[in-house]
């Protein structure tokens, strides 16, 4: 990937993604904000997706999309030369094989994030699915 950061920044921010408050805050504290970020982009605020358009990072945006399902974002990120994030974004989506392609490539804290972004995301839409299934109309 371009740009990219070093395994224990990997690894802080799948922690962060999955609700480390205090390791969000100091990833965006000390130099990644674009990873706390994400943190609040991925699971739908709207403040946090526009920040990262913004501030440089489409790819980050980019991979949230596809993680949500959208074709565009991973052409997107393909063409723009993140293999590695089109393959976390796919696998977040829930291709398993996707997760395969980057364990096969030495890529273990980018399919671990995959991974993490997948179950966040799943977890969003069943909360979904659940306040309709609530509901008496």
């Amino acid at each position: 990937m371009k740009g990219a950061y070093p395994a224990k920044i990997l690894l802080a921010w799948g922690e962060a993604l999955t609700g480390n408050r205090g390791i969000r805050d100091w990833l965006m504290k000390n130099g990644y904000p674009e990873l706390g970020i994400f943190c609040f982009a991925l699971r739908n605020q709207q403040e946090a997706r526009d920040w990262l358009m913004e501030n440089g990072f489409p790819h980050l945006m980019a991979t949230i999309n596809g993680a949500e399902g959208n074709e565009q974002a991973f052409e997107w990120l393909q063409i723009h030369g993140y293999d590695v994030l089109s393959r976390v974004a796919r696998a977040g989506d829930g291709d398993d094989d996707s997760v395969h392609w980057l364990k096969q490539r030495n890529q273990p804290e980018f399919a671990m994030l995959a991974l993490k972004i997948r179950y966040i995301k799943n977890q969003i839409e069943d909360d979904n699915n659940d306040i309709h299934k609530i509901s008496p109309y």
